[in-house]
């Protein structure tokens, strides 16, 4: 028989390029190959496993509900973990936040969440053109790639329409109201788009940080072009810069927000739309699909959210860890001025970015080498970027930064020696 991977899995697949091992058990921050090896995980399902794998208090929640039969596909029926997921959410994450959204399950994947967001803001406005940022990535659907950053925008075979690309904060003050950062909002001499969609931070564009002035000027130049603003937060959510959204911290309050990856606690498959009561102009069934409403992924929504915000330990819990990875990147930066680097990050996301072709390539496969894992992101997949659970323990993000510590040194050149040695010389 020859190997089934080889001989039936498609091109197209990518991480098993990367790490080509075969996986078997995953636990906490750790993943293991069938031979028992472990990995130490600061990938984290591309973000899809905040609180690690197969947490005891969400599988127990999994496993009672299927061994009562409980149902498993309800498409979009009321059931009882619809009903628990729902009220969970108004009352552990809305309602605290003064949030007054409607809920729509609009699939299982970001990219269903991002296509369901387009199309309610363009029936609301009755305009067809959407603005999204250079490097955003917001799915792999038609309309979702039409707004993705050109290194990031793959040949559909289908050209975009109704788009349009402008530049993402780029550090400097933010624009007064009507300058011409936000003239495409204005018009630009024709109707305002539709909507606009930004990520707070650019995940798969390189770990780029938005300012918060920054996002509350798009936000008041959308309120004032009667321009809706719609925040992708797939990947950024559910607490991975901090708080549960990630544009709570800028103070601003989008139209429609779109969740997933972590949303279901355990990586199971589960995409929300949320938008302003006000905006529920759906007709009954004009937006479907058949997994709207996988049962088991409901439970453990209701259940992650009971367990990690119903008050704000994990969010201090990721402000340490955030001082933590911002310190260490920076004595590992440090260490290599010959590679230009540059540190960037929030909350538990961090990235960084090495100036030379294949550099930070280089380092995530000397790092898989010593057991951890990592990926790229970037135009160029010029930076290496870090995603460790939210729950990981102290000594294992310790473990972990000091893998990819020894994964830059061995890049060719001269690394600086490192703090703590030269303390112990100065001694």
């Amino acid at each position: 028989m020859p190997n089934a991977f080889d001989h039936l899995d498609s091109n197209v697949s990518n991480y098993c390029r990367q790490w080509p091992v075969v996986f078997d058990r995953a636990v906490g921050s750790h993943l293991y190959d069938e031979s028992g090896r472990a990995w130490l995980d600061f990938f984290t399902g591309a973000g899809a496993l905040n609180y690690g794998h197969n947490h005891p208090d969400l599988k127990k929640a999994l496993l009672a509900h299927l061994e009562r039969d409980g149902l498993v596909q309800g498409l979009d029926m009321w059931t009882g973990p619809r009903r628990l997921l729902l009220s969970t959410l108004d009352e552990v994450v809305l309602r605290p936040r003064g949030l007054d959204y409607k809920v729509q399950f609009s699939g299982p994947a970001g990219t269903t969440a991002v296509e369901a967001a387009l199309k309610l803001a363009r029936k609301i406005t009755g305009r067809r053109r959407v603005v999204g940022f250079v490097n955003g990535f917001h799915g792999m659907t038609l309309g979702a790639q039409s707004l993705a950053g050109s290194a990031r925008r793959h040949d559909t075979g289908v050209p975009p329409r109704d788009t349009v690309l402008i530049p993402f904060d780029d550090g400097t003050t933010p624009s007064a109201p009507g300058a011409d950062r936000w003239a495409v909002l204005d018009g630009d001499g024709t109707d305002p788009p539709a909507a606009v969609v930004v990520e707070t931070v650019q995940g798969e564009g390189g770990v780029n940080v938005a300012r918060a002035e920054w996002l509350r000027s798009l936000s008041a130049a959308c309120r004032r072009n009667g321009v809706l603003l719609i925040v992708d937060d797939v990947q950024m959510g559910c607490g991975r810069t901090g708080p549960f959204f990630s544009f709570e911290a800028a103070g601003v309050r989008p139209d429609i927000v779109c969740l997933s990856k972590s949303l279901s606690g355990y990586g199971l498959p589960l995409g929300l739309t949320l938008f302003r009561r006000e905006l529920d102009r759906w007709r009954p069934g004009e937006h479907s699909g058949t997994f709207r409403g996988v049962g088991p992924a409901l439970l453990t929504a209701a259940r992650a959210l009971e367990l990690f915000w119903a008050d704000d330990a994990l969010a201090d819990r990721t402000a340490v860890n955030a001082a933590v990875l911002a310190r260490s990147l920076a004595d590992i930066a440090g260490r290599r001025p010959d590679l230009d680097p540059v540190v960037r990050g929030r909350g538990m996301v961090w990235g960084l970015a090495l100036r030379r072709p294949g550099d930070a390539a280089a380092v995530a496969r000397e790092a898989f080498r010593r057991g951890l894992l990592v990926e790229t992101a970037g135009p160029r997949d010029e930076v290496v970027k870090l995603m460790p659970a939210l729950t990981i323990p102290a000594d294992e993000l310790a473990r972990g930064l000091r893998i990819l510590a020894d994964a830059v040194d061995a890049l060719p050149g001269a690394p600086v020696a490192r703090r703590q040695e030269q303390e112990g010389m100065l001694a």
